[in-house]
């Protein structure tokens, strides 16, 4: 392993640019096809009107992806990441392909069994969520800052993508015949096409990357039993002195899960706390905004798509390192700051108008993108390539606890208002 590294050592900077934007491709798969389900919520809103199909949808995926994730994170020292990433990959695809094959097959009509059918869909989109997302976080906490960074940006591009299509589909497809139908199997199209070359580049392209290669051998130096699958896939078999290495815990030793949490407690309290405060507020509050506005039906279009814009911006900014936050107590503050927006929201809905929000909007979205780079960027360095592997898979699992809540009070308060 040793002649190993010091050959990568020479490489690791080669094909910078293909690995930022391959993982950077690989964050926009992750989120990719949940987002075109939410985006074509009003296809099957129209479809399913006695089920309440968002809400059921929305909880169907994050119950599966949070329960999922959880028990990955668990066991993540035991997992070969490259079957793990390749499953959910491949699961996003399949879903994605199964929902239009069943709308092709009953010509997009409604009725309980077709629902049940979408919920399934949306139960392996979860589950899929659940094995991508944490085994790539945990993937890339073993490499460097700047490709964390590029995933996360990716993660977030999704939102914009989607966001835009929309507006394009809307504009498009409005005054035709069937046309929310016609928008949504497009949408459907695209999300399914991407995932396949998803699992294309994570299959062939990214493990012989010089800079994933360089990272995952170090990782495994360092006796991490993850990569291994992947270092085989990139032509790079272990020593015979590491591989027995490996095998005798003694030899590597690493902190545990609780160890790890407990280290990094503030970091898992700032990601869960600003998830659960952007989703009480996103997407939930803000598209039952239902006063008249200028803007008509495309004024909740345009505030979701702002989000996602600036959430995407927020998540490049960590680059620029003078005004990256890396103080803990700094982080803190910020997260905990954040929820002024709530007030600042509910008198923005009932006294403002729309420019206040859309601008409030964007700041939310801002501040999200930002500090979950921020987190997600710092928190592994000091750590081992295990240990890396491990805390990226712990804050994965927060960040999907803190959406589940986040959501969970954004439908109480719909149901407090009797929506």
């Amino acid at each position: 392993m040793s002649n190993h590294m010091q050959n990568l050592e020479f490489d690791k900077t080669k094909g910078r640019f293909t690995a930022l934007f391959t993982i950077w491709l690989l964050g926009n798969g992750t989120l990719f096809a949940w987002n075109s389900i939410i985006t074509i919520g009003d296809y099957y809103a129209s479809l399913f009107p006695m089920y309440h199909p968002m809400k059921a949808l929305t909880f169907v995926y994050q119950s599966f992806a949070l329960v999922t994730t959880a028990i990955l994170a668990y066991h993540e020292a035991r997992l070969n990441t490259r079957c793990r990433n390749l499953l959910g990959y491949s699961l996003f695809f399949s879903s994605s392909l199964g929902l239009i094959v069943l709308d092709l097959a009953t010509m997009g009509k409604g009725g309980l069994g077709i629902f049940i059918g979408v919920c399934i869909a949306s139960a392996v989109f979860g589950v899929a969520g659940g094995y991508v997302a944490g085994g790539m976080v945990g993937d890339i906490s073993l490499m460097c800052p700047e490709l964390i960074i590029s995933f996360m940006a990716g993660f977030a591009a999704a939102g914009t993508l989607t966001a835009t299509l929309r507006l394009v589909t809307k504009s498009a497809f409005e005054s035709s015949d069937d046309g929310l139908r016609k928008g949504a199997m497009l949408f459907l199209t695209i999300s399914t096409s991407f995932e396949l070359i998803c699992v294309f580049l994570y299959a062939f392209i990214f493990p012989k990357l010089p800079m994933v290669k360089y990272y995952r051998a170090k990782a495994a130096s360092e006796g991490s039993k993850t990569v291994t699958a992947d270092l085989a896939a990139a032509g790079i078999q272990l020593s015979t002195n590491v591989a027995a290495a490996m095998e005798d815990p003694n030899q590597f030793e690493r902190l545990s899960n609780k160890e790890l949490l407990l280290q990094n407690i503030d970091y898992v309290l700032d990601i869960f706390l600003i998830y659960v405060l952007t989703l009480s507020i996103f997407p939930g509050f803000i598209a039952e905004d239902t006063r008249s506005h200028s803007l008509g039906s495309w004024y909740t279009l345009v505030l979701i798509t702002m989000y996602h814009v600036w959430d995407l911006v927020g998540g490049y900014v960590p680059l620029l390192k003078p005004v990256k936050l890396v103080s803990r107590k700094g982080l803190i503050f910020a997260s905990l700051s954040r929820f002024l927006f709530i007030p600042a929201f509910y008198f923005t809905a009932k006294h403002g108008d729309q420019g206040w929000m859309i601008m409030l909007t964007s700041v939310l979205g801002l501040s999200h993108g930002y500090l979950s780079v921020c987190i997600f960027s710092e928190a592994p360095k000091g750590y081992k390539g295990p240990e890396q592997n491990a805390l990226g898979n712990l804050l994965s699992a927060v960040l999907t606890a803190g959406i589940f809540l986040g959501i969970g009070l954004s439908w109480l308060w719909l149901i407090g208002k009797g929506l």
